[in-house]
C-alpha cells in the first residue's frame, strides 16, 4: 500500500488543509493500491503563491543552469525507471514491457531533451532596430490525465521549467503515484523552492481553483474535450493563455493500392495500444468497399494477438482499462454499437474468460459502422475498432474529416507521394504515413475540438514563452 499524505509545496512536503483522501485502484486487480490527499482551494492557493514568489528568481536564472537542473531530473527518473514502470503498469494497466519503454522511458527522454534544448535555444534575436526577447510566460498550471500520466506531466513541466516558468501540477487522481515519484526526484535534484509544486485532488475542486487563480498566467491541460471547454470558460475570466490537448477520433485511411495486410495489422496495433486509452488511437479504419470482407478477416485475425492479461506479465500485450468507471463506459459504447446495428466482428461487452478482478475488456472490432453513428463519432477510449467503408478517395477524405475532432490519423498507400497528398487534406495535427513512428521532436496537438497549442520539441517550449520587443534608437 502506498499512502501519500502530503503535497509538495515551496520545496517541502506540506500537510493538506483537508482530511479527505482519494483511493487509488490497481487496474489489474481492482484492489486499492493506496491513497492520496484530496486537496482544497487553500492548498492550491498556497502552491500558486509559492510559484509566484519563486518566478522572478527562476526566470532570471541562466538557461544553462536551468538545463542543468533538467538533466538532474532526467537522471533521477532514470535511476527509478523500474519503479516507475511497475507503478504506472498498476495504475493504468499498460503491460509492464511497454510501460518500461513508454510510460517510464518517454518522460526520462523528455526531461533530457529539454535540458539540451534549454542550453541551445535562441531566447533573443535582432530584428531591424528591435531586440526580440523570449520571456517566460509566468506561473503555469499543469493539469494532466491518467492514460500516459508521467509522459503528459513531462511534456508540460519540462518545457515550462526550461522556459523559465514556475509550475503548479495537478496530476490525475486516478494515476497519481508516479507524480509523487517525480516530486521526490525534483526535490533530490535541488530545484529552488517554489519552482515546482504539486497538489492532488479532484478537478472540480483543486483543478478549478488552479484555473481561476489570478496569479496563474497559463494553463496547460490534457484530457477530455468536455473538461477542456470548462477550463476555457474559467480561464477566460483572467485572460490566461490556455493550451489544450483533448479528445480524438482518428481515422486510418487505407487506400486501394496499400498493402492491406500490413495496413490492417498496423491499424489494429495502434488502436489497441494502452488498451485503446490513447487520444491518438486509430479507432476508425477506412477501407475501400470492395476490400471490406478481406479487411474484416485480417482485422479479426490481428485481434487474436491481443488477448487480455495481467499487466505485470512480460508476455501480456493487452492490459486492463484504468478504472471501473472506464470499464463501464467502454462496455456501454460496445452495447450501443450493437443496438445501432453495427456488425460485431470479434469481442463484445462480456468480461473476458479467466480473469478475475481488474478492469478487463475484450479486444473488439465492429464492421459496417455508420460514420454518423455514436461509435463512428464519439471517443470510446478502449480497445474498440470501427471498420468504415468508402467509395473512392474523395469519400475517404470526407469521412475522415467528418468529426468534431482532429488530433491524429494515418494514411496507407504503395505510393508515398499519393499518401502525402491525402494526408495534407486531413484536418488533424499529426498523420502517420505507412506506420511512420512517433517523433518526440515533432509538434503534438490537434485541430478543431481536439484542442489548440502544441506540445513536444521546440514547439512545446514556445507555448511557455512570450515575445517582447525592445526598440533601440540608432
Amino acid at each position: 500500500m502506498a499512502n501519500h499524505d502530503k503535497f509538495y509545496i515551496n520545496g517541502q512536503w506540506a500537510t493538506p488543509s483537508t482530511k479527505e483522501t482519494i483511493e487509488v485502484h490497481n487496474a489489474g486487480t481492482g484492489a486499492v493500491m493506496g491513497s492520496v490527499p484530496a486537496g482544497g482551494e487553500k492548498d492550491m492557493n498556497a502552491a500558486v503563491e509559492a510559484a509566484r514568489a519563486a518566478f522572478d528568481g527562476w526566470s532570471q536564472t541562466p538557461a544553462a543552469k536551468r538545463a542543468e537542473y533538467l538533466g538532474k531530473i532526467s537522471a533521477g527518473l532514470k535511476a527509478r525507471a523500474e519503479e516507475l514502470a511497475k507503478t504506472i503498469a498498476q495504475e493504468v494497466g499498460m503491460p509492464i514491457k511497454m510501460s518500461a519503454r513508454i510510460q517510464a522511458g518517454l518522460p526520462i527522454a523528455t526531461f533530457g531533451n529539454y535540458a539540451k534544448m534549454a542550453g541551445e535555444f535562441a531566447f533573443e534575436s535582432q530584428v531591424g532596430n528591435s531586440l526580440v526577447v523570449r520571456d517566460a510566460v509566468g506561473v503555469v498550471g499543469a493539469i494532466t490525465p491518467w492514460n500516459y500520466p508521467l509522459h503528459q506531466i513531462a511534456l508540460k513541466v519540462a518545457p515550462a521549467l526550461a522556459a523559465g516558468c514556475t509550475v503548479v501540477l495537478k496530476p490525475s487522481e486516478v494515476a497519481p503515484f508516479n507524480a509523487f515519484i517525480l516530486a521526490e526526484v525534483i526535490h533530490e535534484a535541488g530545484l529552488p523552492a517554489g519552482v515546482f509544486n504539486m497538489v492532488t485532488g479532484l478537478g472540480p475542486v483543486v483543478g478549478e481553483a488552479l484555473v481561476k487563480h489570478p496569479q496563474v498566467d497559463a494553463i496547460s491541460f490534457t484530457g477530455s474535450t468536455r473538461a477542456g471547454k470548462r477550463i476555457s470558460e474559467l480561464a477566460a475570466q483572467t485572460v490566461k493563455r490556455v493550451t489544450l490537448e483533448l479528445g480524438g477520433k482518428s481515422a486510418s485511411v487505407i487506400l486501394d493500392d496499400a498493402d492491406l495486410a500490413t495496413a490492417v495489422k498496423g491499424t489494429v496495433g495502434n488502436c489497441y495500444l494502452n488498451s485503446g486509452q490513447t487520444c491518438t488511437a486509430f479507432t476508425r479504419m477506412l477501407v475501400p468497399e470492395a476490400k471490406y470482407e478481406e479487411a474484416k478477416a485480417l482485422a479479426a485475425e490481428a485481434a487474436k494477438a491481443y488477448a487480455p492479461g495481467d499487466p505485470m506479465s512480460e508476455t501480456t500485450r493487452l492490459g486492463p482499462l484504468s478504472s471501473a468507471a472506464q470499464l463501464d463506459r467502454v462496455r456501454g459504447y460496445i452495447n450501443k454499437a450493437v443496438s445501432e446495428g453495427a456488425e460485431l466482428v470479434t469481442g463484445g461487452a462480456e468480461a473476458p474468460e479467466g480473469l478475475s478482478g481488474g478492469y478487463y475488456v475484450k479486444p473488439t472490432i465492429f464492421g459496417k459502422v455508420n460514420p454518423k453513428s455514436t461509435l463512428g463519432q464519439e471517443e470510446v477510449f478502449g480497445p474498440v475498432l470501427s471498420i468504415i467503408t468508402y467509395k473512392d478517395e474523395e469519400d475517404a477524405i470526407r469521412i475522415a474529416n467528418d468529426t468534431i475532432y482532429g488530433l491524429a490519423g494515418g494514411v496507407w498507400s504503395a505510393d508515398t507521394g499519393r499518401a502525402q497528398k491525402v494526408a495534407r487534406r486531413l484536418r488533424a495535427g499529426q498523420i502517420d504515413i505507412n506506420g511512420g513512428p512517433f517523433n518526440m521532436n515533432a509538434p503534438f496537438g490537434g485541430f478543431k475540438q481536439s484542442g489548440h497549442g502544441r506540445e513536444a520539441g521546440v514547439y512545446g517550449l514556445e507555448e511557455f514563452l512570450e515575445y517582447k520587443s525592445l526598440q533601440m534608437k540608432a
